[in-house]
Order: C-alpha cells, then structure tokens, then sequence
C-alpha cells in the first residue's frame, strides 16, 4: 500500500497548466496525441507529475507538477517542440494556453 502525507513525497512548488481546444472532428485524433505524448515526459526528471485531460467535448487540459522554475522551463522547452509543430497545430481550433502556477499544496506518492 502506498503512503499518503500532504506535503511529503516529492517536493514540487512550480507547476504548468495548457489548455487545448480540439477542432470539430479532430477530438479523437487529439487525445490520441495526448496518450502518446506521455512517453516523452517519462525521460524528464524533473516533471514530477504530469496528467492529460478532457475537460468537455473538445476541450482538455495537461497539468505537470514540477520541483523548481528549471525544471518546468525543460518541460517547456522540450514540449513547446512537439506541441507545436504544424501537424499537432491542424488538431486544435486555436493556439494552446500556457499558465505558469504556484503550487501551495500537493499530494503524490512517497518515494520508495
């Protein structure tokens, strides 16, 4: 069983939000995009915690979690790339939105 404590488990303090607005038809071919986008934050060290998800009928969101501003600018970085190049960029109705947040409180998995 995995332990739970707020505030304990890896310690993240920067965090991104980027919201996607699929065009009509183009719903399926954008959360298919989502699913396999999750193979290249595997090999960031730093995304502590990285979610894709559907927030209505053509709209979703990813929501990454990060330990400092460095970190959050790689993913950035390394994202901004893949996010939009002209194929991904014919899937959505309109360019994506980037929030930069705080994080003040989280609960993730302890650390083995």
């Amino acid at each position: 069983m995995v332990q739970h404590a707020a505030n304990v488990g890896p310690k993240v303090t920067k965090g991104l939000f980027v919201r996607l607005e699929a065009k009509p038809g183009r719903e399926a071919d954008l959360e298919a995009s989502l699913k396999s986008g999750l193979a290249a934050v595997l090999d960031e060290p730093d995304t502590t915690a990285w979610l894709a998800i559907r927030l209505g009928p053509t709209s979703f969101a990813v929501v990454d979690a990060f330990p400092n501003a460095a970190g959050r600018q790689f993913h950035l970085d390394a994202g901004k790339i893949r996010i939009t190049n002209d194929a991904y960029m014919e899937m959505l109705a309109e360019p994506p939105s980037f929030t930069h947040t705080d994080i003040v409180a989280s609960k993730l998995p302890l650390q083995a």
